[in-house]
């Protein structure tokens, strides 16, 4: 079975989006073994200046870095990744099923969004849209996309 973490940095604390985020976890369940992460954003005064930001975004990077095993291909959700339909992301993960990687991850980063060394260091980079979303929203959209990624490369209705 795949083995596909999704690593957020903050805590999903709206009952909305932690009811919708455990609907797709248990509708995923029958395509591959899903390992939530959650990591605490780094401390960050008011205004902190870009050095504080780019240290804290080095150490959340560290942090992903640990949670994740060996052989691991990470896929950044950034600003500035590519922008994929449904079926490039489903093409995207059939490819990832026949490559030698063991582990996929999808990094969702905090405010001040991933590091630039885990970036640098992903598979891919995606972008969910040019618009602005909340990154807890962006963890269940992620969880739904996944989903019907799998239900795409089975052929299934639910993608129209």
């Amino acid at each position: 079975m795949l083995s596909v973490y999704l690593v957020c940095v903050g805590k999903l604390k709206e009952k909305f989006y932690q009811e919708a985020c455990a609907e797709y976890l248990k509708r995923l369940t029958p395509y591959c073994k899903l390992t939530l992460v959650e990591l605490a954003e780094e401390k960050l005064p008011q205004n902190p200046s870009q050095a504080q930001v780019n240290g804290a975004l080095e150490k959340e990077g560290q942090a992903i870095r640990a949670k994740l095993p060996p052989n691991t291909s990470l896929v950044c959700l950034c600003v500035e990744g590519r922008l994929k339909s449904s079926e490039e992301l489903a093409a995207l993960v059939r490819t990832w099923e026949h490559s030698s990687a063991k582990h996929l991850a999808f990094v969702i980063g905090g405010s001040f969004g991933l590091a630039e060394s885990l970036k640098s260091g992903a598979w891919t980079k995606l972008s969910m849209s040019p618009m602005t979303f909340p990154h807890h929203l962006a963890r269940v959209m992620v969880l739904e996309q996944l989903y019907r990624a799998f239900k795409i490369n089975e052929g299934s209705s639910y993608h129209k």
